[in-house]
């Protein structure tokens, strides 16, 4: 799979991604980063281990990374959760379960469309 037909399987952005980055390589290099970018399994674990707070900078993170790679869905789906955990608290909101179930569909779809490039 060409980097363009992996930005279309994970509902990214590739003409936006390229306006930012100078150069395919460069694309490349970056999408193929993010496999080892720990924001996911923070969130996930903060989420499982009820700590906002820690939530809250994992999935404002993940939104970033998402962000700046034009992985627009991932983006999407990790801003809501962002914007839910943003207010300070001392648990996580019941909402937040379904928005992560949606994060997490977005995230391995990212992450499967980045193992399947050439």
């Amino acid at each position: 799979m060409t980097i363009e037909q992996c930005y279309q399987e994970m509902g990214g952005n590739y003409t936006e991604v390229c306006g930012r980055l100078p150069s395919q390589r460069l694309v490349e290099k970056f999408v193929r980063k993010f496999l080892d970018d720990r924001s996911y399994a923070e969130l996930t674990a903060a989420m499982a281990a009820g700590d906002h707070d820690a939530a809250f900078r994992a999935a404002h993170t993940l939104k970033g990374v998402a962000a700046n790679l034009s992985f627009t869905k991932l983006r999407a789906s990790a801003s809501e959760l962002t914007e839910l955990l943003r207010a300070p608290a001392d648990t996580i909101p019941p909402e937040a379960a379904p928005m992560l179930e949606a994060v997490t569909r977005d995230y391995d779809a990212t992450v499967a469309a980045i193992r399947n490039l050439d």
